[in-house]
């Protein structure tokens, strides 16, 4: 019955996370997976979620029933308030409809599923480069998926010019994925000025936006990390939002996200509502309660919403700290090489530039882990480990 079934050649990151696991080198590092550590190489617990899990009464937290097709009403209100800002008209408006869904990919995949059902002739264009499950997840839905141009090789920052080129040439209602912040996996992001350059030619192209942003906080901060996702709001563009609260509240097995369509009024926004729910109906049903509940407990309270702002103020410094000891030290050890790259990119990831060839003696002959195509997780590094990447970087490049 199932001798046609080929073999799964593995996930390129969960794969290398399982070959890092088997290797028996104590001074191993992994800059691969995209998580984010404190400076003892620990998944943090925040303080502002373990209050909001106190503050939860023992009902609330064990009740077994179902929540609705679109999740916990708090929970979308707070995610509104978050990617939109509390002065926004947004909610007053009732243009936006917003879902909880399982996580960042949750989210890509149920938009993904709704955008097919009604523009199924549309192309999905992902960065060049971008996250692979962009590619898998349209590619899964239906999709035709081509590539826009985006990083520059040489300055290691954003191809503007050839982007908007690009985004010209696309034919109406193509399908474009967007990194508001903390671009995945380069680390280059666009400026404010850029983004309100590129949401007129959405306009101008009628294409639909689909943000994808799983850093909120990590890059700037929580508010100016959402530049371009208001920036499209403002301008009247009707446009996509997934988002995720893995990383930003240190919840990655939880499978907490969001999915927000802006739309042109509250008649629309309830039909669009409506075939989501109808959506996350044939994939998975209902999402998930407890972390939605401790992330609504935070959002919605004012002091844990203060703390939980300055616990992700202090992940973002801790990164960008390692950032500049990384390449203050390379630096110093090889003059001739220039790793200015490594401070002007922002959020979780560092685009090296390194070739497959590299990034496997970087694991060979250190015990070093990159992905294969040169991304390195910031966020791993510590100040133990952080010497010893310097060195290995220092007899690559």
């Amino acid at each position: 019955m199932f001798e046609h079934v080929e073999p799964f050649p593995g996930d390129p990151i969960l794969s290398l996370v399982e070959a890092f696991n088997a290797d028996a080198r104590h001074d191993k590092v992994n800059l691969s997976i995209g998580i984010y550590y404190d400076n003892e190489g620990r998944i943090p617990t925040l303080g502002s979620v373990v209050d909001a899990e106190r503050s939860l009464p023992e009902r609330v937290l064990t009740s077994a029933a179902y929540l609705p097709m679109d999740g916990l009403a708090d929970f979308r209100k707070a995610v509104q308030v978050l990617l939109f800002g509390d002065e926004s008209l947004v909610a007053e408006s009732q243009r936006v409809a917003t879902i909880q869904t399982l996580g960042g990919s949750g989210a890509l995949k149920v938009g993904a599923d709704f955008l097919h059902r009604y523009f199924p002739s549309s192309t999905a264009f992902v960065s060049d480069y971008t996250w692979d499950n962009h590619v898998g997840i349209f590619h899964g839905a239906g999709f035709k998926v081509d590539r826009y141009r985006y990083f520059d090789k040489l300055s290691k920052g954003v191809d503007f010019e050839g982007m908007l080129s690009d985004m010209l040439a696309m034919r109406e209602q193509s399908i474009v994925v967007l990194h508001p912040c903390c671009h995945n996996p380069t680390g280059a992001d666009l400026t404010p000025a850029q983004w309100d350059r590129l949401v007129s030619v959405f306009q101008e192209r009628n294409l639909i936006p689909f943000l994808d942003v799983a850093y909120q906080g990590f890059g700037d901060g929580i508010e100016e990390d959402a530049y371009a996702i208001r920036a499209f709001e403002r301008a009247g563009v009707k446009f996509f939002v997934s988002n995720s609260f893995s990383k930003i509240f240190s919840l990655y097995n939880e499978r907490v996200g969001a999915l927000s369509v802006v739309c042109k009024d509250a008649e629309e926004a309830e039909r669009v509502l409506g075939q989501l729910k109808s959506t996350v109906r044939i994939n998975y049903s209902s999402p998930p309660a407890t972390g939605a509940r401790i992330v609504s407990a935070v959002l919605l309270d004012a002091e844990r919403n203060r703390v939980w702002r300055q616990e992700v103020g202090l992940m973002r410094e801790r990164i960008r700290g390692m950032r500049q000891v990384l390449r203050d030290v390379v630096e110093a050890k090889k003059p001739d090489v220039d790793l200015s790259y490594l401070t002007s990119q922002s959020g979780m990831f560092s685009f090296t530039g390194l070739s497959r060839e590299r990034v496997e003696m970087l694991r060979e002959d250190w015990g070093v882990y990159l992905l294969g195509n040169g991304r390195l997780c910031v966020a791993g590094l510590t100040t133990q480990n952080v010497l010893r990447v310097a060195e290995a970087l220092v007899s690559v490049i």
